[in-house]
C-alpha cells in the first residue's frame, strides 16, 4: 500500500475505532474481548480493501456492514466448548451513572438471537433505515421489519417495568 493510502486508512481507523467498538460490544451483548476481536478483524479486512474501500460513497457505514457481517458468521462457527455466561466483565466507562441501566439492556440483549440482536443494533444504535439494515444482513426489507418488531416485543418483554426505575425523570 502507498504511503498516502496507509495515511488515509490510518486516519479513517483512528477515526472510527471507538464507534466500531461500542457498537460491537452491542452486538457481542458485553462481550469486550470478543467486541475488540471483531474490531481487529474488521480492520483486517478493511486493509487489505482500503484501496476499493475509500473511494465508495460512505466508507464508515462499509466498515459497520463488515463489523455485523464478521459478528454474524462468528456465532455461526462459534465452538461448542464455548459456554455463555450472565457474568459480564467490567466495562469501559462502566463508573458513570448509567451503570444498572446498561447492564440491565446488555442482560436483555444477551437474551435476543444474533440475528435480532443485529437487526435493533443496526436499527436504533447506528439509526440504519430498514433497507439498509436489510443490504447488510442480506435480507428483504420485510424481514427486517418483522425481525425488528419481534425483537422489541422480546425486550419489552424481558425489561418489563425494570427499565423504569432506571429511567431518569
Amino acid at each position: 500500500m502507498r504511503q498516502g493510502r496507509a495515511d488515509e486508512y490510518a486516519e479513517f481507523a483512528a477515526a472510527r475505532a471507538g464507534h466500531l467498538y461500542r457498537s460491537a460490544c452491542l452486538l457481542t451483548a458485553g462481550d469486550t474481548h470478543l467486541a475488540e476481536d471483531l474490531v481487529q478483524e474488521t480492520f483486517g479486512r478493511l486493509y487489505v480493501r482500503w484501496g476499493r474501500v475509500s473511494r465508495v460513497e460512505n466508507p464508515a457505514a462499509y466498515a459497520q456492514t463488515v463489523l455485523t457481517r464478521a459478528f454474524l458468521a462468528h456465532q455461526r462457527r462459534r465452538s461448542s466448548r464455548e459456554r455463555a455466561t450472565d457474568v459480564f466483565p467490567d466495562l469501559p466507562g462502566a463508573g458513570d451513572g448509567d451503570a444498572p441501566l446498561r447492564l440491565t439492556l446488555l442482560a436483555a440483549l444477551a437474551r435476543l438471537p444474533a440475528k435480532d440482536r443485529a437487526v435493533i443494533v443496526l436499527r436504533y444504535w447506528e439509526d440504519r433505515s430498514v433497507e439498509q439494515a436489510a443490504d447488510v444482513l442480506n435480507v428483504s426489507s420485510a424481514a427486517v421489519r418483522t425481525r425488528c418488531s419481534r425483537a422489541l416485543g422480546k425486550l419489552r418483554e424481558l425489561l418489563g417495568e425494570d427499565l423504569a426505575e432506571y429511567a431518569r425523570p
